[in-house]
């Protein structure tokens, strides 16, 4: 069967002859004016340069960049010659040996100077061309625009250092906020040494630890130490609320657990919606001893952890409130409470959980410091006074280091023992 120049199945008609051959030569053509226009208008500044620094070579976007005419620079200048002073000494004792030692740099940020004297960051890549003996003939250059990146990284400069302003003043104001939240100093009780320290795990956080120690009626005093549910300013209103409540409260009625149902009653109304908020405290009423040697006190816990006693005689134990409910959660918490005498040579050590819960410096990550420890702790402080007690648990969580996760409060009271008796 024949083939026919018609429709379909047939081969396509050939094209005319010659036509390939002209299209390949015209695509060399094309090419080779590319490849130079390429060069020398690249979006990046190209130059060789011999081996002494002498520019060879040097293409039309880097001689706009830069103000200069061809042969303002070729055979004239070196490289070295177009960057700033600094540049300069940077590219004779630190890229120039490096090229000459590994035959190749890449990303070198240097400034060059332009013919008006303005500056030009650059990034700079440079790789030796040798001969076939492998001897250094030239050096190629490519250069980067660099002002958009320049530009680009000084706002960021500038956003990082006005980021590190605010987070400066945001810590002042939180230490601010936090002192508002806690005694500017313990008052003084006759017959009885008191110290505090309130450890903060982070300053950018205002925590919920409170504590206070406070004169009631002619012969009795109140101190309480709580820790509320939360961190940041609204919890901060929140402790406030609290502490002042405390106070209020035992002045009305000094009961410890008429006090602290006060407080969750005050809570729980309050905050009882979306964002109910409560917390654990301790709240004791000390009242001195008839004859004058010690300190009756009664202690009512809402959910907070055990006060623990040292002993004059070296021993140590916990004194714990069962039973007793958080504050703010339920209309009628449990307030569970105690009565204890505290004698000369006795202290007695509140705190907040962030000691206990704080993570020891050891392997595990979920080794946390405990109860237990703490109680053998003081076993081993013990017999002590205020002042000691406070001191050997800032040194503690001095060795947790960043494992303190949560602020920690503490407070502590002793009796003295006579005059002449032996304390450590």
């Amino acid at each position: 069967m024949s083939r026919t120049s018609g429709g379909g199945g047939g081969e396509p008609p050939e094209r005319p002859e010659g036509r390939p051959a002209d299209d390949h030569a015209a695509l060399s053509a094309l090419l080779e004016d590319s490849v130079e226009e390429l060069y020398e208008n690249a979006p990046c500044g190209y130059l060789s340069t011999l081996l002494d620094g002498t520019i060879a070579k040097i293409n039309k976007t880097l001689l706009d960049w830069l103000g200069y005419a061809h042969d303002d620079l070729v055979g004239r200048k070196a490289f070295s010659d177009l960057l700033t002073v600094g540049g300069r000494r940077h590219h004779e004792t630190h890229v120039g040996p490096l090229l000459r030692r590994q035959g190749e740099l890449s990303g070198v940020a240097l400034e060059l100077e332009a013919a008006d004297g303005s500056r030009l960051p650059v990034l700079v890549t440079s790789t030796l061309k040798t001969g076939s003996d492998g001897q250094p003939l030239l050096i190629r250059t490519t250069v980067f625009d660099a002002r958009d990146r320049r530009s680009y990284e000084t706002e960021l400069l500038r956003a990082r250092q006005q980021a590190e302003r605010e987070r400066e003043e945001l810590k002042r104001l939180n230490a601010v906020l936090q002192q508002t939240l806690l005694p500017p100093a313990l008052v003084s009780v006759p017959g009885l040494e008191v110290a505090a320290h309130y450890h903060i795990a982070s300053t950018d956080m205002v925590g919920g630890d409170f504590y206070d120690l406070f004169p009631l009626a002619e012969g009795t005093w109140g101190l309480f130490l709580g820790d509320l549910c939360g961190k940041g300013a609204s919890a901060a209103a929140v402790t406030s609320l609290a502490r002042y409540t405390l106070r209020a409260a035992a002045v009305y009625d000094p009961d410890p657990a008429a006090v602290l149902a006060n407080l969750n009653t005050v809570l729980n109304h309050e905050y009882n919606g979306d964002d109910p908020r409560f917390c654990t405290v301790i709240f004791g009423l000390l009242t001195p001893e008839i004859d004058g040697d010690g300190f009756r006190i009664t202690l009512a816990g809402g959910g907070h952890p055990p006060a623990l006693l040292m002993r004059a005689d070296g021993s140590a134990d916990e004194l714990p409130t069962p039973g007793g409910q958080l504050i703010g959660v339920l209309p009628d918490a449990h307030i569970a409470t105690t009565t204890i005498r505290l004698a000369a040579g006795d202290t007695l050590l509140l705190y907040t959980d962030g000691l206990t819960e704080a993570h020891t410096p050891t392997d595990s990550d979920d080794e946390r410091y405990g109860d237990e420890a703490l109680l053998g702790f003081t076993r081993a402080l013990a017999p002590t006074t205020a002042p000691a007690a406070v001191a050997a648990i800032r040194a503690l969580l001095d060795t947790f280091g960043t494992g303190v996760e949560d602020d920690t409060a503490v407070l502590a009271i002793s009796v003295p023992r006579p005059t002449g008796g032996e304390q450590q």
